[in-house]
């Protein structure tokens, strides 16, 4: 994007002393945000945010030390957005796993300095002939991320046309730890769960969710908060939804992390991956003038 470009998302978005349009790595675009109760980076590509700290606590958000800011490329770590389907696509194996809303840049449509002292900016994403070649469905999606010592972030799909479709999604957040061997993750006890890892068996979560291995699960039927419960930095982070009936929880440990790439070294001790999803069969169906909104609330609360 262009120095004029960047001066002309300034002209009609920035917050003086509050929020701020830069052009970072590779010349991508990053809104900074920096309010009373908290901080924020999100790049414009994939309306991706990468970092939230709220208050005195540490960065909530994991990025890898190696992530690549490149044009079209996912980055490793943040929040990327997978929509609108999420894994593999069902029919169509050379389509981008988990959809094309991470890659590809999103509209700034609004800024808001509210009232309490939080900051509002909301996304949306036009759809063009590339993208019309994977998601032919006509469609508006719209993401809106309230920035303060709660980060919410509310991701909106509405179809705009004469026929209904199916949508798969996740904001398939990274969260920071301290050591991933001795975190617990509570809100999932007696899920089922399909085991990727084994060959996506089903089976039944027995008390909180630790990690000591190569861990990558849909948990069904999972609307309660969790709460990653971390001993090292003392600290409990909260994930409140609506919107969503599964979860997804992964960590690739040490043999598929190294060959990943963008991981780091030991960088998969440092993070864990808990989404709130429609994954599986929690699908979701939107008929011609509805709409589905995915909505999360992550809260810090010191242990």
């Amino acid at each position: 994007m262009t120095e004029s470009a960047i001066d002309a998302l300034n002209a009609k978005f920035a917050i003086p002393g509050q929020l701020l349009f830069k052009t970072k790595a590779n010349g991508q675009v990053a809104v900074e945000i920096s309010n009373k109760q908290a901080t924020a980076e999100i790049m414009l590509q994939g309306a991706h945010l990468i970092s939230w700290v709220p208050g005195n606590h540490k960065d909530v958000i994991w990025l890898s030390k190696q992530a690549s800011f490149a044009q079209g490329k996912s980055v490793r770590g943040g929040i990327p957005v997978c929509w609108p389907w999420f894994g593999p696509h069902e029919s169509s194996p050379s389509f981008p796993a988990h959809g094309y809303a991470r890659t590809v840049p999103w509209n700034v449509v609004e800024t808001v300095s509210l009232k309490d002292g939080a900051t509002l900016i909301r996304f949306a994403i036009e759809s063009n002939a590339a993208t019309r070649e994977l998601w032919p469905h006509p469609c508006n999606l719209e993401m809106c991320m309230r920035i303060g010592t709660e980060l919410k972030i509310d991701l909106t799909t509405e179809n705009t046309g004469d026929e209904s479709f199916v949508i798969g999604q996740a904001l398939h957040t990274y969260f920071a730890v301290g050591d991933v061997r001795e975190i617990s993750i509570q809100g999932l006890e007696s899920c089922d769960y399909l085991d990727k890892v084994d060959n996506f068996k089903r089976k039944t979560q027995n008390g909180a969710v630790r990690i000591d291995q190569e861990v990558d699960r849909i948990y069904l039927q999972s609307v309660d908060d969790c709460l990653i419960d971390d001993a090292s930095m003392q600290r409990r982070i909260r994930i409140s939804k609506t919107g969503s009936a599964s979860t997804v929880v992964w960590n690739p440990w040490l043999e598929t992390a190294s060959k990943m790439g963008d991981l780091g070294e030991n960088g998969y001790l440092d993070m864990v991956c808990v989404e709130s999803s429609n994954a599986a069969d929690d699908v979701v169906e939107i008929a011609p003038a509805g709409s589905h909104c995915l909505s999360v609330c992550y809260a810090v609360e010191n242990l």
